[in-house]
């Protein structure tokens, strides 16, 4: 299923923005340790989490306020250990035992290609700009498990429309297309020039 994600861009600024892609198996790993600290530490053995990648926590025994359908930015500490910025869980209850980390498992980037196009309305025939991963408008980092789309400041300066859509579509060395991502764009205009 395609994402719909909408995105404002500001004329004459560059354009960075980060995807994930999340398969629809979701991993389970357990959870050794919790630590009441700030930011909270997790010890869940071989986790398998990569940078930033969203999970959550679930059935801790003792420290329920880690629990929930809450999902977190993993800060990965080493192999078995990940942090949550954002949580201090120094006032949180004494972790006891048992629960889990939960994340759906990212798709394998390798071998793929992109492509995204803008244009003022699906039935135009004129594309605003493109970005690929042969153009290096595009980046694929199967390390991080990204999608990265980059549009630098001297071209965003060019754009003139006020709103505009576009698709992004993600291309396997076996040639099947997915569709990620669709939405409008909104462009600001410029005021520092």
């Amino acid at each position: 299923m395609t994402a719909k994600i909408n995105y404002k861009l500001t004329q004459g600024s560059t354009f960075r923005e980060v995807l994930r892609w999340e398969s629809d198996e979701v991993i389970y790993k357990p959870i050794t340790a919790v630590t009441k600290s700030a930011p909270v530490s997790i010890t869940s053995v071989g986790h398998g989490l990569v940078e930033g990648w969203r999970f959550r926590v679930t059935n801790c025994g003792g420290m329920r306020e880690i629990n929930g359908d809450q999902y977190h930015s993993a800060s990965v500490v080493d192999v078995d250990t990940v942090t949550i910025n954002k949580v201090n869980s120094l006032s949180y209850t004494a972790y006891t035992s048992g629960g889990v980390i939960e994340y759906n498992k990212p798709v394998d980037l390798t071998g793929m290609t992109a492509r995204m196009q803008l244009r003022s309305n699906v039935a135009s025939d004129v594309v605003i700009h493109e970005l690929t991963t042969e153009n290096g408008g595009i980046v694929l980092d199967n390390t991080l498990k990204q999608i990265r789309l980059n549009i630098s400041a001297a071209v965003t300066t060019g754009f003139t429309f006020t709103t505009a859509v576009y698709s992004l579509e993600l291309v396997s060395s076996g040639g099947i297309v997915t569709p990620l991502a669709a939405g409008n764009i909104q462009l600001t205009k410029e005021v520092t020039r």
